[in-house]
């Protein structure tokens, strides 16, 4: 079993292999999430407890083998499993950060299964950088990157990123797990909404 200062340390570590492996991503979903994620999950665990050790883990591999970069397959926890076990972590902190990377995100929730309290942190944080002025970025860098434009006032069953908005991100505020994140969601939702509003007067002006 690893000691605390080794169990410490190999957050370090995957954040260096994570970083390497992660440096072709972008389009919202490269490294500079990863840490934003990584930082709002620290801060829910700091006001809700869990095993910050694990939430961290989870945080950095959560997108380490997107679907989007790898033709369509999603391939976080196994790269996670693989990360791990090659830096000398414990079985059963591979396993528990391997189930939490496998059951977070947005698209799997209906066959996800459940999350333990540090789960439920990370997939918070992910979902909050989906909000605010953060997800608004990360909509439209989306969209450049895969073609889908952001707003077609004569298409509106054609999906854009103002779609998204709808679809997926004004969902994400009810489904956080936690107080913590709700109430960060709370201004972030706002804001999102404030933006749309303004967006749509200028264009039918």
């Amino acid at each position: 079993m690893n000691s605390p200062s080794n169990r410490s340390g190999l957050v370090a570590r995957v954040q260096n292999v994570v970083t390497q492996r992660m440096a072709g991503q972008a389009a919202g979903h490269g490294m500079d999430h990863v840490l934003r994620v990584l930082s709002s999950a620290r801060a829910i665990q700091s006001r809700t407890g869990g095993d910050l050790i694990i939430v961290e883990l989870a945080a950095l591999l959560h997108d380490v083998g997107d679907a989007k970069f790898h033709d369509g397959v999603e391939r976080s926890a196994e790269f996670t499993r693989e990360i791990l076990h090659e830096l000398g972590a414990d079985d059963a902190d591979i396993q528990h950060v391997a189930h939490i990377v496998d059951n977070i995100s947005f698209r799997k929730r209906d066959a996800a299964k459940p999350l333990s309290l540090e789960g439920q942190i990370v997939q918070d944080a992910d979902r909050l950088d989906a909000l605010g002025a953060i997800g608004i970025v990360r909509t439209i860098e989306f969209g450049a990157a895969f073609g889908q434009p952001f707003y077609l006032p004569n298409a509106p069953s054609e999906k854009t990123g103002v779609s998204h908005f709808h679809d997926k991100l004004f969902k994400l505020k009810s489904l956080m797990n936690t107080d913590a994140a709700r109430n960060m969601a709370q201004d972030r939702e706002a804001f999102m909404r404030q933006f749309l509003d303004q967006f749509l007067a200028e264009n039918e002006s």
